[in-house]
């Protein structure tokens, strides 16, 4: 393996432990990552561990400011808002071209979603549940058959995934989105193109405004990613964890 690619590979690994942590909330909204901390903690160089946060970039997850340093998004009541507004078109769309193309394995991945959704309800398991639910989304995104809308969805899943993680780890036990998720699957099952896109619409516009409200718990008002990045602290920022 040449230097460049062992870099390359070093880089994706060390992008997807920082994914999983910033998504699994052990590194909220608003906190500083000191490059030589995260380059010490993952047993990488420098050189990777760029090129992991510049893939985190991309996806909505971590603000880069130049020649100061990064820091995780900080995921406001906008940012919420903006996700919403592509959510309640492509999603929809997915979900009524699965209805169409499905097959039987993306029929049965999705089902094993449900189910594990459904387990993480009692006894109450926020993270197992959040992982689920999220999972269903894209067992829905893959059956679509439609390769264009699967890579502009690519960058979104992990925001998404975010989002389902900060309004569902310290909320209290719903069963209706797995009651919502159940009647969009057998609506696809079924081959219901407008009833799956209907329901797929009713529960994505059904979960906004919750997330709108708990948004500002988990955002600190006016951060300035410059004024996060400048400091020098080893330490992470205090920045409240969903309440």
């Amino acid at each position: 393996m040449s230097a460049s690619a062992g870099r390359r590979s070093l880089g994706l690994q060390a992008y997807e432990q920082l994914k999983q942590q910033i998504i699994g909330l052990q590194r909220p909204p608003g906190q500083r990552l000191v490059e030589r901390d995260l380059a010490t903690e993952l047993e990488i160089s420098r050189i990777p561990l760029r090129e992991a946060l510049r893939m985190l970039e991309a996806e909505g997850l971590v603000v880069i400011v130049p020649r100061q340093g990064a820091m995780v998004a900080p995921f406001t009541a906008t940012d919420v808002r903006h996700l919403f507004d592509v959510r309640e078109s492509v999603e929809v769309l997915a979900a009524r071209l699965a209805a169409q193309c499905y097959d039987s394995r993306g029929l049965a991945d999705t089902q094993v979603q449900l189910v594990a959704a459904r387990a993480a309800l009692e006894p109450y398991d926020g993270i197992a549940l959040a992982a689920a639910n999220a999972r269903f989304h894209e067992c829905v995104i893959a059956m679509c058959g439609n390769p264009l809308l699967q890579g502009m969805m690519q960058p979104i899943n992990a925001r998404v995934t975010w989002l389902l993680h900060l309004t569902t780890v310290e909320g209290d036990p719903d069963p209706s989105p797995c009651d919502e998720h159940d009647a969009i699957y057998h609506a696809i099952a079924a081959g219901d193109s407008d009833l799956a896109g209907k329901l797929a619409y009713e529960h994505v516009v059904g979960t906004r405004d919750l997330a709108l409200g708990m948004a500002a718990r988990w955002t600190v008002a006016h951060l300035d990613p410059v004024e996060v990045t400048r400091s020098r602290q080893r330490e992470r920022r205090p920045v409240a964890p969903p309440a």
